[in-house]
């Protein structure tokens, strides 16, 4: 006869606890061992971020202006004869103003490695017709023959006098002036050298005030690489009040910024 035992079950129950409660003891007694040892490892550091923006005066100047010719207009479409008799007078125009337009320049003062004059392009031109009423005409075209031209200038004093020669010289279009600097590179460095000493500057700073004693530099980051970019100005004289006065063109200053991110040990 088979007989019920109730109580077979509890060794059982009994001892399932006991070794919960044996793994648990051990995993704490782990971390607690562990943490100390992370402890020790964590670095002692001091992070910091400076920007520093160096403005200098331009030293060089660079001018565009542009010389065209057109055709006569006629209506979109039509093809006369005397298309290409027109083309080659037009730019027999346009040629002979470049050429006047560099002497004019030279004789200003201009080197002659200083002036660059651009390919000759051709694009068509459109004019709109008049409207008149319910008789709506034709559109007209010419073609546009043009050539650019380029001046860099490394004196800037020069400037009012080069203006005075290409307005003289009757150009179409002058785009206005480009300011720049001619060793960017140099500039470039000092504004980068200024972030850093910003950087060390706050570093001391606040090891001074929290009472710690900087160590060595472990890296070093640029957050913003010093970048020259030339500066665009439209034509604008600021002429004296009164009649007959020299026009003035100012330059003004440029820009350059860095920014660096250095981190610091601190010494026990």
């Amino acid at each position: 006869m088979i007989r019920n035992r109730p109580n077979a079950a509890r060794p059982l129950t009994r001892r399932l606890p006991r070794t919960l409660g044996l793994g648990a003891v051990g995993l704490l007694a782990g971390l607690s061992l562990a943490t100390p040892a992370l402890a020790d490892k964590t670095p002692h550091e001091l992070r910091v971020q400076a920007n520093a923006t160096l403005s200098v005066a331009p030293d060089t100047a660079t001018l565009d202006a542009r010389l065209w010719e057109r055709t006569p207009a006629q209506a979109q479409g039509s093809e006369t004869s005397g298309d290409a008799a027109a083309l080659k007078q037009a730019r027999e125009r346009l040629e002979q103003r470049t050429g006047e337009l560099i002497r004019t320049l030279e004789k200003a003062g201009i080197p002659r490695d200083a002036i660059r004059a651009g390919s000759l392009s051709v694009r068509p031109d459109y004019v709109p017709s008049p409207q008149r009423g319910d008789d709506t005409q034709p559109p007209q075209v010419r073609t546009q023959l043009e050539r650019p031209i380029t001046l860099t200038l490394d004196d800037l004093e020069r400037l009012p006098r080069v203006l005075d020669a290409l307005t003289s010289a009757g150009v179409d279009a002058l785009d206005g002036v480009t300011y720049g600097l001619k060793d960017s590179d140099a500039a470039d460095d000092r504004a980068l050298a200024q972030a850093l000493e910003r950087a060390r500057a706050k570093a001391k700073l606040m090891a001074k005030t929290l009472d710690v004693d900087l160590g060595d530099v472990i890296s070093v980051e640029e957050t913003t690489a010093p970048s020259f970019k030339p500066q665009m100005m439209m034509m604008r004289a600021a002429a004296e009040d009164s009649a007959g006065s020299a026009p003035e063109y100012r330059s003004g200053e440029i820009d350059i910024d860095a920014g660096v991110n250095v981190t610091w040990s601190i010494d026990d």
